[in-house]
């Protein structure tokens, strides 16, 4: 088994020291689902929600989550994202996210991608909430990593 990056021979916490590694293009690919009762599907798809529309706003949410992942983990390395992409789909079991985060950097944007999705269904669950008290977010995942020395994908 790997040993975990962030912690010293001494147990002690540390931010794992990329300078030695090479930049390259790196991506990676998140995914959430939203589950969501059928009647709050419909008042969604009739766009009746009192808080409005539920694709742009929780879009842009993730998108301004991305940018912000360095400020919200300890220990992640500030990187330039190149770009952040959120897909906000209305499936028959509520809302399906995806969220792309592409970089050129000496280490991975995964916890972007996963930060910008989280938040996206943060704000379903927010725009919603007004019309279902039960929302669950469910299944938030990396589906794909691209660059550096791993890449991994789910398929």
């Amino acid at each position: 088994m790997d040993e975990l990056s962030h912690f010293d021979n001494a147990g002690n916490i540390k931010m794992v020291d990329v300078s030695d590694k090479p930049e390259t293009h790196r991506t990676a690919v998140a995914s959430a689902k939203v589950l969501l009762s059928a009647s709050t599907i419909e008042v969604l798809r009739n766009q009746t929600n009192p808080k409005g529309g539920p694709l742009e706003i929780p879009r842009i949410a993730g998108i301004m989550a991305a940018k912000q992942t360095s400020n919200l983990i300890p220990l992640c390395h500030q990187i330039n994202l190149s770009n952040v992409d959120i897909s906000v789909e209305i499936k028959d079991y509520g809302i399906y996210l995806q969220a792309s985060a592409k970089t050129s950097s000496q280490t991975g944007v995964e916890m972007e991608a996963l930060t910008a999705v989280s938040i996206a269904a943060l704000t379903v669950y927010d725009m919603c909430k007004a019309v279902q008290k039960n929302i669950e977010i469910t299944e938030i995942r990396l589906e794909t990593k691209t660059g550096g020395k791993v890449e991994y994908s789910r398929e």
